[in-house]
């Protein structure tokens, strides 16, 4: 595996793909990313990588379109180069929330970037919890779209709380698939925030499906970008009774002021994992902000990739006893 396989880091996960390398006792790959003064990208591997497995690892979050096409000239690069497999791990899928037309003479830009990355000549793509699970059926290549609630479920199963305290809460009507495989894990049932949004990033509070009143409220979402619809539905389980108010993300995007906002609000403590690193600029805003790392799970799928054997294995370490 060490002389078949490499390892690419690019400018968004170069953190996150050594700490994948360093559970795979692997070198990280050398690669040149060079950003000129009008604007133009280029990706140079360093390295030969004819006829191997080459894994490059990049979440497409801000700047999304700049991070975006390191990934389709590093594809590129890797194909022209000869490279036997070309595997992208994308660990947040940028332009995911732009999946249908919701409204005439809209794109729908989550299928476009699965067409680019396919014709720039991907067999592969690794990512986490998209926005839509249906957003797999744009690609015509093998796609693995993982989830990082077993690892969430994990965490929250060992703060060892009361178990019939606490209820699983889906933000909206969209999220409760997502809800319901946490409330699985924790043993614990659900809950819907019932909420109308009149414009992006407000709420206007209708009703919290469920009883939530003396709980301990786990809401579970997969983005959370400027925080205040998240923020805003936390605050209605709190007018509803609950008794504390606990949030687990995949991906922490935190626009804007959305930091604040967070350390505002009535959420004790924020999970999120490290598919989009968090600044140590944010980090030292709030102490609210818990962050878990993919690395595991990503390893794990390469090695299962790379040795055949079922990529659905990686949540073993996370079951419950």
């Amino acid at each position: 595996m060490v002389k078949e396989t490499v390892v690419f880091a690019l400018t968004s996960s170069t953190d996150l793909a050594a700490s994948i390398c360093k559970k795979l006792n692997l070198p990280l790959g050398k690669i040149k990313v060079e950003h000129f003064a009008d604007g133009e990208i280029l990706v140079e591997p360093q390295e030969s990588i004819r006829g191997r497995s080459v894994f490059i690892v990049q979440s497409t979050c801000t700047p999304v379109t700049e991070h975006l096409m390191e990934v389709l000239i590093c594809i590129d690069a890797c194909k022209r180069a000869s490279a036997g497999e070309i595997n992208v791990i994308m660990p947040y899928y940028g332009y995911a929330r732009q999946d249908r037309k919701a409204a005439p003479r809209q794109p729908i830009t989550s299928k476009l970037v699965a067409n680019l990355l396919t014709v720039a000549g991907a067999n592969r793509v690794i990512t986490f919890d998209l926005h839509a699970s249906q957003i797999q059926g744009y690609f015509d290549i093998p796609i693995d779209d993982l989830t990082a609630v077993p690892m969430l479920g994990r965490y929250f199963v060992e703060k060892g709380f009361p178990t019939d305290e606490v209820c699983v809460v889906s933000p909206d009507h969209g999220g409760v698939v997502r809800a319901r495989r946490l409330a699985d894990i924790l043993d614990a049932p659900i809950a819907i925030i019932d909420k109308r949004r009149p414009k992006p990033n407000m709420v206007e509070a209708q009703n919290v499906i469920g009883d939530v009143k003396g709980k301990i409220c786990i809401v579970v979402d997969d983005i959370c970008d400027t925080a205040g619809t998240l923020c805003a539905g936390c605050q209605i389980l709190k007018d509803h009774g609950a008794k504390e108010v606990y949030v687990g993300i995949t991906h922490g995007i935190f626009s804007r002021d959305a930091i604040d906002k967070i350390e505002k609000s009535v959420i004790k403590e924020l999970v999120i994992s490290d598919t989009i690193p968090l600044s140590a600029e944010k980090a030292a805003k709030t102490n609210k902000i818990t962050v878990l790392s993919v690395a595991d799970m990503l390893a794990n799928t390469i090695d299962a990739i790379e040795n055949h054997t079922p990529v659905s294995r990686v949540y073993d370490d996370y079951n419950r006893d």
